[in-house]
Order: C-alpha cells, then sequence, then structure tokens
C-alpha cells in the first residue's frame, strides 16, 4: 500500500493542498526590477547574528562617546534611532512602470518594502494631480538599520565617482544628517547594464543626540568619511 493510502482522507487532503501551496510559491515571479539583483526577503539569517556596526556601537563607540562627552549614565549616550531612504520619481506620476521600478530598486537596496509616496497638492506646473505616486520611501531601524549604514559606508560611498567625502555641515541643528546621492546604482544591489533609470537618492540618519557636535562624533565612530 502506498504511503498516502495510509493516510486517512483528511490527511491526504491536507498534503496535497500543502505541496500545492509550496509549489506555487517556488514558481511564482520574484518581486524585483529588471535591474536589481536581489528579491525581497531572500536573505536568510542566524539567529545569533548581530550586525557588524552594532556590534561596533555597543562595544567601541559608547565607550568613546563617554569619556568625550563625560556623559554619567550610560543611557545619555547618543544612538542613530532610525534612517530614512528617499527616491523622487515625478516621472512616476506619467509612467507608473517607472514608480514601480522605483519602488523595486528601493527595496532591493535597503532590504525592506518601499512605500509609494504620493502628492498631497495638484501642482499644475509640473502636471501633477493630488494623490499621484511621486516618489518613494523606506523607513530602516534596528538591525537593517545597522546593515544599511555598513554598505553605504563601506561599499556604497567608495563607488561614488570622484568622491572626496560628505559634507559636515549638513546637520539640522537637532542631531539629524541628511545627505544626497546622484546614482542610486552605487549600491551593489542594482545592476547598472539592467537598469533603464538612474535614480537620485536622499538619505537621512536620524539620532538622539542633543546637538550638532555629539551626532557628528557619533557618525565619526562608524567611520563617516566627512571632509575634512
Amino acid at each position: 500500500m502506498s504511503e498516502a493510502g495510509n493516510k486517512n482522507p483528511k490527511e491526504a487532503a491536507r498534503a496535497d493542498a500543502k505541496a500545492a501551496k509550496g509549489a506555487k510559491k517556488e514558481g511564482g515571479k520574484r518581486e524585483l526590477n529588471a535591474g536589481t539583483k536581489l528579491g525581497v526577503g531572500e536573505r536568510a539569517k542566524d539567529p545569533n547574528y548581530v550586525p557588524r556596526f552594532k556590534k561596533r556601537y555597543n562595544e567601541v563607540i559608547k565607550q568613546d562617546l563617554m569619556k568625550k562627552f563625560g556623559y554619567s549614565n550610560i543611557m545619555q549616550v547618543p544612538r542613530i534611532n532610525k534612517i530614512v531612504l528617499n527616491i523622487g520619481a515625478g516621472e512616476g506620476s506619467q509612467d507608473t512602470k517607472k514608480i514601480q521600478a522605483a519602488q523595486n530598486d528601493l527595496t532591493a537596496i535597503a532590504g525592506q518594502k518601499a512605500v509609494i509616496t504620493r502628492a498631497k497638492k495638484a501642482i499644475s506646473t509640473f502636471k501633477i494631480t493630488a494623490g499621484r505616486p511621486v516618489g518613494v520611501k523606506v523607513t530602516l531601524r534596528r538591525d537593517q538599520m545597522y546593515e544599511f549604514m555598513d554598505r553605504l559606508i563601506t561599499m556604497a560611498l567608495p563607488r561614488v565617482r570622484d568622491f572626496r567625502g560628505v559634507n559636515p555641515k549638513s546637520f539640522d541643528g537637532q542631531g539629524n544628517y541628511a545627505m544626497g546621492l546622484k546614482e542610486h546604482i552605487v549600491f551593489l544591489e542594482i545592476d547598472y547594464d539592467k537598469t533603464e533609470t538612474v535614480w537620485g537618492m536622499d538619505i537621512i540618519v536620524n539620532t538622539t543626540a542633543k546637538t550638532d557636535e555629539e551626532a557628528k562624533a557619533l557618525l565619526e565612530g562608524f567611520q563617516f568619511p566627512f571632509v575634512k
């Protein structure tokens, strides 16, 4: 008697349904643009994995900041709260395929699903109506935030043409830092040869620092390449 014959009808039906669902999932298309190298959710992680930059913050940067600023309590030490990535894709208001491509690219870069941003007001000069897609963004926290920071500093920025460092004055007075990239293809997740549109990209680093001096010292601890 076959293995299926040893099961009661309900168990056999449940097993067949599970197998069919798995086959459908494997055969489904990955959600990515022609220029992206990774699909959403393709990275498997060790449960004991700790991002390199998170480990550096806990073991090195905290102690260095406490010595430099004389904090009496380790809870006073500033930390990165979140990183927000944004791609302005105004062309998406006229071509939905382009906004979808930008969303897929940012999702691959961030390792987290990007969301579409829409116009709040109509702007006739740019042929934009309220509610039309104008860009994509994603907010990174915890491990994914540290992983992105690592890839940005060690791999992406060195690939920027004629790179000499980032502006040390781009703080907002409240401990947050903003920078821009002219080409999102500097990230290894994007395949330049298969990318139809090169997007500009904004990166905002939100910290708990109370002053720009503390925020800069925090980012320097991660070896942020400020222009001297």
